[in-house]
């Protein structure tokens, strides 16, 4: 379930509502890669953002400005000064990391984490994602329960903060299971009846004859199913018949100022 508010911009989207995978960046060193950081996560459904010692401080204006629309995640950011305080109500951790750790740590790739984490949402779930500069160290990994790796080039391990997050964040949206988008359910219009079709194939068929087509006309019964299967297999709407049906005719007779000549 989710809760429609309006942003700055006086749109209305949706909040999730549910329990959440908090997002928490440990030393985050520019305000861009967090305001950048919060687009991704509100693209996905994520609003539940932690921040644990920024470099520059909090708030940071920086920020906004890449946030783009996202603002109220940074607003309503929460922050704290060492990581085992912003994992302390946490009772499922992650450690996002491209780092061979020499930690006795399971480590565990894209394909099931989300899943996984679904499980586990009620208990209180978080992933961390380390400074730009160096990543998390081993002293930060040992708060997580599993180390969170994505199938990177291994000869350039070389993805942003922001991009990192976004990544996650597609993950835990992909997890739900829905492919498509609820909004685009009434994309497609209904498939126009067998009727409506039937008048498109006369209406060709007609036309054709009159040009010749059918030749020799001992095959002009398999050419006309060779004519009707895939528009049969096309499912057009009726919308898409009349358009048809609109081009025949105009490449029959001429439209407009090219009608007859």
């Amino acid at each position: 379930m989710g809760k429609a508010v309006k942003d700055q911009l006086g749109r209305v989207i949706e909040r999730e509502t549910a329990p959440q995978p908090a997002v928490i960046l440990v030393r985050p060193q520019l305000g861009e890669n967090i305001g950048a950081a919060c687009r991704g996560m509100l693209n996905f459904g994520l609003t539940e953002l932690r921040l644990v010692a920024p470099r520059d401080g909090w708030p940071n204006p920086a920020a906004d400005a890449m946030a783009a629309g996202a603002v109220e995640l940074i607003e309503n950011a929460k922050l704290f000064e060492t990581v085992d305080e912003a994992v302390a109500d946490l009772s499922f951790v992650l450690a996002a990391t491209a780092r061979r750790r020499e930690l006795e740590i399971p480590v565990v790739g894209t394909e099931t984490i989300g899943a996984e984490m679904r499980a586990k949402i009620e208990q209180g779930v978080g992933v961390l994602f380390g400074p730009e500069k160096a990543g998390l160290t081993n002293a930060d990994v040992v708060f997580a329960d599993k180390i969170l790796t994505y199938p990177v080039n291994p000869a350039f391990q070389s993805l942003n903060l922001a991009q990192a997050v976004n990544v996650f964040a597609f993950i835990w949206a992909q997890s739900q299971g829905v492919t498509v988008p609820d909004i685009f359910d009434d994309v497609r219009s209904e498939v126009a009846p067998r009727e409506e079709l039937t008048r498109l194939f006369d209406h060709l068929e007609d036309e054709l004859d009159k040009a010749g087509f059918f030749f020799p006309a001992a095959k002009k019964h398999l050419m006309q199913q060779n004519i009707r299967a895939p528009l049969t297999r096309a499912q057009m709407s009726e919308q898409e018949v009349r358009t048809f049906r609109g081009i025949i005719k105009a490449l029959a007779k001429g439209r407009g100022k090219a009608r007859g000549g």
